[in-house]
């Protein structure tokens, strides 16, 4: 098949990517850089806010999977132009070359839209998806972890040190980049047997994981024995301050994502995944995590 694909070169899009070429897909992937040439891949310079791109980007494929968007912004016109505005642009692009499948990567945030500005324009790019006349396809992943991904790298390396600060006692679910790629690539060549669905989706295991549980998992991984150290929400909060004012627009703690983080419930909502039949992650988190931490550290990260 031929497959139109924004945020390629990210942590989600890059993993999609790969298993689309290793299956025989050929892939028009949306870059704002110069990428070297490849084999199965043509390379689209543009970016969300580039109509002319866009239109060239979804032409003559059989499905648009869109992954690129926005997590860390200085504010929420930053989230909008990222989240919303480009995905009606896709969206629109889509339509106009008559692509028969889109496949929109979302977040369970968008499950609780006005607890942050990540959230609400997340879900705006949800009902934009549902008003467009494509057959659309909605996947919330939870936290998503891997290698590459410079996200969920914060734990490892407190972790690493013995001490692992978390947000008030809650939980969450996981999924492994792969299992989220296979998910993707599944949901765009399915002939839109799954048009209009909405799928949360992890690792399968039940209510998700506690976080303190999830800290020595990751202490697990690197060898150390950890103290979860949970937080107040205004301590998270005030956390998230700091960072922004010392590392500026490289913060991971930012007052935003401290507004969603410290909600005690981002576990998938039971009954929202795809039948087991057609996909069910296959990695065990304890498991991806082990390898994930050989990783940072082959990479020098960790």
């Amino acid at each position: 098949m031929k497959i139109a694909l924004t945020g390629a070169t990210g942590f989600v899009g890059s993993a999609l990517l790969d298993l689309a070429i290793a299956q025989g897909h050929e892939v028009r992937a949306l870059t704002r850089r110069e990428q070297q040439s490849r084999g199965g891949v043509i390379w689209v310079r543009g970016d969300l806010a580039a109509h002319p791109a866009l239109r060239d980007l979804c032409t003559g494929v059989d499905a648009v999977v869109h992954v690129a968007g926005v997590v860390n912004a200085p504010d929420k016109a930053g989230f909008v132009a990222g989240n919303v505005t480009g995905t009606k642009a896709v969206l629109d692009a889509a339509a106009a070359a008559g692509a028969p499948r889109f496949v929109h990567v979302s977040s369970l945030s968008a499950r609780e839209p006005f607890l942050s500005d990540y959230g609400k324009s997340k879900f705006g790019g949800e009902v934009a998806a549902e008003q467009s006349e494509l057959a659309c396809t909605i996947v919330r992943p939870p936290a998503i972890y891997g290698p590459r991904d410079t996200e969920m790298l914060e734990l490892f390396k407190a972790a690493k040190l013995g001490i692992v600060p978390l947000p008030p006692e809650g939980r969450a679910s996981m999924i492994h980049v792969a299992d989220l790629a296979a998910l993707l690539l599944a949901l765009a060549t399915d002939g839109g047997a799954h048009a209009g669905e909405v799928y949360e989706v992890d690792d399968g295991r039940e209510g998700g994981w506690r976080h303190a549980d999830m800290a020595r998992a990751i202490g697990d991984a690197v060898g150390r024995k950890v103290t979860p150290l949970s937080m107040p929400a205004m301590l998270v909060k005030g956390a998230a301050r700091v960072d922004r004012l010392l590392r500026g627009s490289k913060a991971k703690l930012t007052p935003d994502r401290a507004s969603y983080m410290v909600h005690p419930d981002w576990a998938v909502t039971p009954g929202m995944q795809p039948a087991p039949a057609f996909w069910q992650a296959q990695i065990d988190t304890r498991e991806g995590l082990n390898q994930t931490a050989q990783w940072y550290r082959s990479e020098g990260w960790l």
